[in-house]
């Protein structure tokens, strides 16, 4: 690659390159939007169309899924700079593409099968069902979020350290981590519920 295009080349969070990573699961393929982008923030702008946070760049997703919980609430710049500095961390433990790491992380926390309720007459019986790819990205994002504030919780370590740690277990398919752990729980109901 010659000095002019690698100048032009767009870097996630201007040091990261995306045009590397790979998604291995076909069903999430679809969804896990890797588009170059140097500050993931669209400003809402797929907002109320449908399948509208299908592109959306998938760090921007992690960091509106940061904003959800009660410390973080309405305050992007704070989710940006955390998920910001967990990549620094990501990267500097694994000597890997930290994006790559976020996606494997979602592929081994999203969950295949689930349980729902079906009503016969009076009474409610589960049944298993196959999981919607979109909502199976959902799920991990939510769930690997979750796990993060979960750990930063009543403890002395950085928010920043417990996004790393968690994208890092979960990248590795740990049972230690929040987001994998959950999975295997909702597996386990559904399998029982066949």
């Amino acid at each position: 690659m010659s000095e002019e295009t690698q100048s032009n080349q767009i870097l996630l969070f201007g040091k990261y390159d995306l045009s590397e990573v790979t998604v291995n699961d076909g069903g999430l393929a679809k969804y896990i939007d890797l588009t170059p982008t140097n500050v993931p923030h669209s400003g809402g702008k797929h907002a109320n169309r449908w399948f509208g946070k299908s592109k959306l760049s998938i760090v921007e997703r992690l960091i509106n899924n940061m904003m959800r919980t009660e410390d973080f609430t309405g305050k992007k710049l704070k989710a940006y700079r955390a998920v910001s500095e967990a990549f620094d961390i990501i990267n500097a433990r694994t000597k890997k593409n930290p994006a790559q790491v976020l996606v494997e992380a979602l592929e081994n926390a999203a969950p295949r099968e689930e349980v729902t309720r079906l009503q016969f007459g009076g009474i409610s019986v589960p049944k298993a069902v196959d999981v919607a790819p979109q909502r199976r990205l959902d799920i991990a994002l939510r769930n690997v979020s979750k796990g993060a504030v979960k750990a930063s919780f009543k403890n002395k370590k950085v928010i920043a350290n417990c996004i790393a740690d968690e994208l890092i277990l979960a990248s590795k398919g740990e049972m230690t981590s929040f987001s994998v752990s959950k999975k295997e729980e909702i597996e386990r109901v559904a399998q029982s519920a066949r």
